[in-house]
Formats: structure tokens, C-alpha cells, sequence
């Protein structure tokens, strides 16, 4: 079932409106997992780090070992293209996505060349400046490279953070923060974290263990660009604890406030405000 409304949907070549049926029973992405994806958006008519987006899905085809079809320009056309039956106020999740469709050796590595390619279009509203979350523990960790495609945005990483994000949900909290293989926090279920202590903002070191992701990136660019200290280093869940502010960055929704880490409670901060209004600042700046 789809998570927004106004589908469209890229396959086989052209745009369709409606949520398109792409993939069938034998293909290797359906009984296999072998999917990757991007996510996009498109909000107050513009599309922030798009071709950054789409050039990181043909990356995770390739760690996934699917061939690519589709080069990061003629993606980012193919986009736009579908983007221009919305609306400048209509919010949109831009998902352009691959999936093995045969298996080369006895069935399971997936065959060379053989690649199933679409974007879906939904519109799913931002969330209001201000709305909030809480955050919990896990039992559930990160994996390492060793263990899975934590190189890739992959299809098949997600029911783990579903069972992290399940767990959270039932103890009464909005997401988990989750820590890696050595017990330092690595993100949430959901989405790169920040925490704000003096002034200061802080971010998990990227180990391996998830992916640092572009909206983060910008984050850091943003506040780096207007006199903000950003450190990446190993982070405790002490040191979330001693927060004096603690903010979530991804795709989605792009920052979302902290109110709470299990007892400890946050406000809203002036530096989470602060690096909403840069990033919607240079957003403005982009052009579709």
C-alpha cells in the first residue's frame, strides 16, 4: 500500500499516473531482496541535492550488485519531467529505485545487465516546523559491512530498522536510537542524529555501519558556513543524555526536533531552529 497520494510513476520508458504495477513474482528482487532505492524531494518548488540523490542510487545498485541502467543525468531529467504535473505547494517523495530481475550463478548473484528500473512519485505533506519526537534504546544494532550492504540504501537493511523502530513504538516513543556493533550510538531507526552541547554540534563519525547521508552532509555545509563548530566522533548514549539539544536529519522531513531520550528532556533549541532555517535558506537557492 502506498504511503502518499498523486502517484505517478516512471516504467518501461514513460510516465504513468497511478502506482504502477513493475515487478513480478520471479523477478530476483522480489524473492530475493536484491532492491535498492533514493528519496528525494521536491517542496516550495525545488528540489534540493536531487542529482546527489540520484547519482547515490546508481552507487547502491552497484554495491548491491545490480547493474545501473540509467545515468545520473538522465535521471535527474526523467525527475523533473514527472515533477511537472505537481504543484510549486504540493510536497513530493521522489523514489527512484532498481531491483535485479534474473539471478546468474545457481539463481542467487544477480545477473549482470539484468536490471529492473522505475521512480515513484507521492505526495506526502512536510512535516510542520516544530513537530517533534522522543527517542528510546534498542536491542537491535546496526550491522557491519561484513554482515550486510550497509553501503548501500538497500531494500533488504530495512526490516531491521522496522524491528527497531517496532520496539520504540511499543515502549511509548517515537524512534530508537540505534547503536552500532561496538555499542556507540551510529543513528536512529530512521534517520542521521545530531546532538547540541555549548554551542557546539556533534554527529556520529561514519564507521561503516550506516550511511552518512546527503541531508546530513548539508547540515554540516550549512552550519560550517555560517560559524558553526560540527564535530563527527564517537558518540555515547551518555552523551545524548547531556545533550542540551538533539535534532534528527533525513530526506523526509528533513530536521526534526528531540524532545526526549528516555527520561531526559529537550527544548527546542535556537541551534535546531538555526539549521532549519539554513537549509530551507539554501534550498531557495536551488532551481528546479
Amino acid at each position: 500500500m502506498a504511503t502518499g497520494t498523486q502517484i505517478r510513476t516512471y516504467f518501461e520508458g514513460r510516465w504513468h499516473d497511478g502506482d504502477v504495477a513493475v515487478m513480478r513474482a520471479a523477478d530476483h528482487g522480489s524473492w530475493l531482496g536484491t532492491t535498492v532505492f533514493d528519496g528525494a524531494r521536491y517542496a516550495n518548488g525545488v528540489v534540493p541535492d536531487l542529482a546527489a540523490h540520484c547519482a547515490r542510487v546508481n552507487r547502491s545498485a552497484t554495491a548491491l550488485m545490480i547493474t545501473p541502467t540509467v545515468d545520473t543525468d538522465a535521471m535527474v531529467q526523467m525527475v523533473r519531467d514527472g515533477l511537472a504535473a505537481y504543484g510549486p505547494d504540493t510536497a513530493v517523495y521522489i523514489r527512484p529505485m532498481y531491483w535485479a530481475l534474473e539471478g546468474g550463478d545457481l539463481g542467487i548473484v544477480p545477473k549482470e545487465g539484468a536490471t529492473g528500473f522505475a521512480i515513484s512519485l507521492e505526495a506526502i505533506p512536510m512535516a510542520a516546523p516544530g513537530t517533534a519526537t522522543t527517542l528510546t534504546t534498542t536491542r537491535y544494532r546496526r550491522p557491519v559491512i561484513e554482515d550486510n550492504v550497509v553501503n548501500a540504501k538497500a531494500g533488504c537493511l530495512y526490516p531491521n530498522n522496522a524491528r527497531m523502530l517496532a520496539e520504540a513504538r511499543a515502549k511509548g516513543f517515537g524512534n530508537a536510537l540505534v547503536a552500532d556493533a561496538m555499542g556507540n550510538v551510529a543513528e536512529t531507526a530512521t534517520a542521521n542524529v545530531f546532538l547540541v552541547r555549548d554551542g557546539v554540534v556533534f554527529t556520529p563519525i561514519p564507521n561503516g555501519t550506516f550511511l552518512a547521508g546527503i541531508t546530513r552532509a548539508r547540515h554540516m555545509a550549512n552550519l560550517r558556513a555560517d560559524g558553526v563548530e560540527v564535530v563527527e566522533t564517537v558518540l555515547t548514549f551518555d552523551d545524548f543524555h547531556a545533550a542540551d539539544e538533539v535534532f534528527l536529519s533525513g530526506n523526509m522531513m528533513k530536521v526534526t526536533p528531540v524532545q526526549a531520550f528516555d527520561d531526559r528532556s529537550y527544548a527546542e533549541g535556537a541551534m535546531t531552529a538555526r539549521v532549519r532555517d539554513l537549509y530551507w535558506d539554501w534550498a531557495a537557492s536551488e532551481t528546479l
